[in-house]
């Protein structure tokens, strides 16, 4: 079985460098993207299992991206777990179809058991 490719979309490299070397360890493959506006041709090139998304990033924010994302047919049903510090992202994130919400700053067993519960 090949891994779970995941692609993590954050504007702090130090939360993609954490997440990328967690996830790795964790048997997942990783692709890191740190500017919003290359994603979804990122996502259609890579084309991962699962994606982490940032709620609040420059230019394009992540609620942005994910109504890109489920108004393109072929990445309409990619799962989407957004990450937020922002005390109501978890009431933004399900208002804009995202499969899950994980609160920064995040507990990585939490991330994992997330990710295992909607790829596996």
């Amino acid at each position: 079985m090949s891994a779970k490719k995941i692609m993590i979309c954050d504007d702090n490299r130090g939360i993609l460098d954490v997440l990328e070397m967690y996830l790795e360890l964790e048997g997942f493959t990783v692709v890191t993207v740190i500017n919003s506006t290359e994603l979804i041709k990122d996502i259609l090139t890579h084309k991962p299992d699962l994606l982490l998304l940032d709620l609040w990033m420059p230019i394009l924010s992540g609620d942005q991206v994910l109504k890109i994302i489920r108004n393109t047919r072929d990445i309409a049903s990619l799962p989407v777990i957004i990450l937020s510090a922002s005390t109501d992202g978890g009431t933004v994130a399900a208002e804009i179809g995202a499969n899950d919400f994980i609160a920064k700053p995040f507990d990585l067993n939490d991330v994992t058991a997330k990710i295992k519960g909607i790829c596996g």
